[in-house]
Parts: C-alpha cells; structure tokens; sequence
C-alpha cells in the first residue's frame, strides 16, 4: 500500500448514532442475524475511513447512504432474490424506478431510498444529478446480472467479471458524493478527460478487489462465485493459497495504477489548458483518492464483516427482507 492514512474522522461515534437513528425513523426492519451482520461492517467506520475531514451532516448522510447499500448488498448477495432472476428484477427494477423519478416510492427500501436523494440532490447540479443516478443504476442493476448468472449455472471468467465488479463494488457512487463534501463541481469535459475516468476506474477496481479478498472466506460458506479469489483458482486451476496470492500481486499492480493515472491527469490538465475552479477540482480529486483508497483498504482489514468469516450466519427464513415489499 504506497498511499499514507489520511486518518479517522471524529464525527465517527456520532456518525454511527446518526445512522441507526436514521434506519429507525426510516421503519428500516432488521432481523437479529441481520442487525449483527450490520454491526459487524461498521458502516461507520468505512465512511469515516474514506471522508476523514467531512462536515458532520455530510459524513452522516453518506454513512445513511452506505447503511442502506449494506442491506441491498446482503440482500441480493445472500438472499433468495439473489437467485431468482425474476424476482430479483422486479425488487432492482422499482429501485431505479425511484432513482429515476418515474415512480413513487412504495416499499421501505423505495422511501428510504426517495429520502436520500432529496437530500443529497438538493443543490446539486443536473450533471451530477445524472451521474450519480447513472452510476447507483449501473450497480444495482449488476446484482440482476449476478442472479441470472446462478440461474444459467454461469461462471464468469476473471477477465470478464474485472467490468462487472467496477460497478459492483459501489464505489462510483461515493466519488461522486466526494463532490458534495470536497465542495467541487466537475463539469461534463472534466469527466470525460480519459486519465480522470482510468483513475476513477483504478480506485474503483482496487476496491473491489480488496473486498474480494477479504470476503472470499464469508462468500464461500454462502455458496457465492462471484469473487476474484475464486474465479482465479478456477481460471487457472491452482490452490486457494496460491489465488490469494496472485489476487495479492494484483492490487499493487492496481495501485500502481492509480499512480499512473494521477500522473497522465496533471499532463492532460496541461494539455486541455484546464484552469481555475476545474482545475482545482480535479487537483482535489488527484489528492484525495490516495486517502481514499488507502481508507477502504484499512477498513477491510478492521470489519469484522470481513475479519471474523467464522461469524457468517445464514438467515433461516428463504423469503425476503419486509424492507423490500412493494
């Protein structure tokens, strides 16, 4: 890891105060299994990890955020309607509806979700707007391609689930909310510089492969293939041990990156002439995400989400979660 801590916000305790305050007020429903699944992620923590000098109200809505994408994630990650495709395009498909404004909210999840938005929206731009949707879009919609994978028996390559888990890991969404609290305004051309998109694409991928290798364990007492550990000690028929390792050698590769990327960035800054208020923006950018992706590897090795898999517990009821009927 060649990127120092920017350190833990204060605001962490409040934060996580803040935030089950909020699932309540939202009538969010947890099982017994399932508020101890959440209490073991520490939704708090990975916030507090990522925005270290956030204001208080931000780092409390994006950990309200985050608390709500933990619920879909285990959801759809060990629920039934992870494994039924039709099911599972339904619940996505009312979701983005919402997202999208072209349907009021019914279930508990759809308020919660309508409540989020009206906060985070306010103010922002139409640009960011469509952003953010298209990118909290992209990765719902990849738990529908997962649950038609189990349907069809299909396994993914390593090469082919490298797109897939851009947008699975959910970490586009919370670059852009970055925006809000680094108080930056990207516009449209500063978004299509192609060194901005490959390291946005690099703190997103080394993400994802954190959290893989750090989920392989809990995932595989859940039955659940779609890991980079996994389908490398299928793709290439060697030992566990020997995929974490390679999975090892690859996240430096992807750090490496990340450096690459900040430094292709500052020349096309050059190059297009970018100056003022974009400039500074995406400098912010280049400053930041080292904290950030240093963040979210310190948090994978901190969670007992992901340090205790012998504490993965399976919910016995087979039916979904009441927060997600219509």
């Amino acid at each position: 890891m060649p990127f120092e801590s920017a350190g833990c916000h204060p605001g962490i305790e409040k934060t996580k105060k803040a935030a089950w305050e909020w699932a309540e007020a939202s009538e969010l429903v947890l099982s017994p299994v399932a508020v101890k699944k959440m209490t073991r992620t520490r939704p708090e923590l990975w916030i507090s990890l990522i925005f270290p000098r956030a204001s208080q109200k931000h780092l409390d809505l994006f950990c309200q955020w985050l608390f709500w994408a933990f619920l879909v994630d285990d959801e759809f990650d060990d629920g039934p309607a992870g494994r039924d495709p039709r099911l599972c395009e339904s619940a996505i498909g009312r979701l983005v509806d919402v997202l999208d404004g072209v349907r009021a909210p019914v279930g508990r999840m759809e308020h919660a979700l309508d409540e989020l938005l009206a906060r985070t929206c306010v103010d922002r731009p139409a640009h960011w707007v469509r952003q953010f949707r298209r990118d909290t879009a992209a990765w719902l919609w990849t738990y529908y391609a997962e649950a038609v994978d189990r349907a069809a028996g299909h396994v993914p390559s390593t090469a082919d689930f490298v797109k897939h888990r851009r947008d699975s890991v959910a970490m586009q969404p919370f670059l852009d909310l970055h925006e809000i609290t680094a108080g930056i305004d990207l516009p449209e051309s500063a978004r299509s510089l192609p060194a901005y998109i490959a390291l946005r694409n690099a703190v997103a991928d080394h993400s994802g492969l954190c959290n893989d290798i750090c989920s392989f364990e809990k995932e595989a007492v859940l039955g659940y293939e779609h890991n980079t550990v996994r389908l490398l000690q299928r793709d290439r028929g060697c030992s566990l041990q020997e995929a974490v390792d390679e999975a090892g050698i690859l996240l430096g590769r992807i750090a490496d990156r990340v450096q690459r990327a900040e430094k292709e960035l500052v020349q096309e800054i050059e190059a297009a002439g970018i100056e003022g208020p974009t400039r500074i923006a995406l400098e912010r950018c280049v400053a930041d995400y080292r904290g950030l992706v240093r963040g979210d590897f310190d948090y994978h090795a901190r969670a007992e989400r992901y340090t205790r898999p012998e504490l993965t517990e399976i919910e016995e009821d087979g039916s979904m979660s009441r927060n997600f009927a219509a």
